[in-house]
Parts: C-alpha cells; structure tokens; sequence
C-alpha cells in the first residue's frame, strides 16, 4: 500500500470528494459538476495526479488523522464510466474507533463502502456529520437499491 500525503485542516462539515481516477476529462468534469450542483454549503475537491488510482483504503489510511471527518467520496472509474456517475462513499470509522467488535460489525454490515449518486451525496454526509442516521443505515439502502446506488433515502 503506498502512502499518500495526509489530508487535515479541511472543514469536516463540508463533504470531501477525491478523484482516484485518472484521465477522462470529459466524465470528470461531468462528475464533478454534478457533485458541485448540489453543494449549497459548499465541499471540498482533491483533484491531484498524486491520488491517481489510489484504493480505498490508501485514501482512507491518509485522511485518518482528520480525526473529525466521517465519510469519504472518492470519483473512481465506475464513477466517471457510469452515466449516474455514482461516487464510492467510504467510511473513516476503524474498529479501533468502537467500542468493540460487535459495534465495528454493525458499522460495516452491508460494506464499508457503498455508491450513492452526486445528488443524493450530500444529504448522505450532512446526516452522517450529524448523527441523524449512521453508515449501515446509507449503505444497507444502498444494498437494497437494484443496482447497488443510493439515489437518496427512502
């Protein structure tokens, strides 16, 4: 796993979107338009050749000492190939972050990861940043939605 620079000092009220797919400016500037549309507070965007196909869990591993920040979106390939442009929302929460392994398993049920779409993005980290619903609960709907994308909540 190769180490990325550590990312801290961003708002974490304001959500975070990470292109690891490099190329394709077209589909990029398509994502990210449609991920700026909905951004009424505003949100942050890491557009930089050094996380070019960096995996889940290299951009995880980086953003871990935002000790405040919940949720990650990375615009990965699916993303930018996929006409929903559906973003990959990650949690930041490790087991050590729980109490125990039971709570870290409920966390993590239906996937530490799940795709919602740039609309319904935002709606996602504000509740997460909140507490209103947790992760299990965006990603079990996410599980549920015919083709793996939460559109928004049910």
């Amino acid at each position: 796993m190769r180490r990325l620079p550590a990312v801290t000092g961003l708002d974490p009220d304001l959500p975070l979107l990470v292109r690891t797919a490099p190329g394709d400016v077209p589909g990029w500037d398509a994502v990210s338009a449609a991920f700026r549309a909905h951004a009424d507070a505003g949100a942050h965007v890491l557009d930089d050749p050094v996380w070019a196909d960096a995996t889940v869990a290299e951009v995880v591993a980086a953003l871990r000492a935002d000790e405040e920040r919940v949720v990650v979106l990375l615009a990965d390939e699916v993303t930018l190939r996929d006409p929903s442009h559906p973003l990959l929302a990650a949690t930041l929460v490790t087991r050590e972050d729980c109490e125990d392994d039971e709570e870290y398993a409920a966390h993590v049920e239906f996937g530490a990861a799940f795709r919602v779409t740039p609309a319904a993005a935002h709606d996602v980290h504000a509740n997460l940043v909140i507490a209103n619903l947790g992760f299990e609960e965006f990603a079990a709907w996410a599980a549920d939605a015919a083709d793996g994308v939460l559109r928004g909540a049910p």
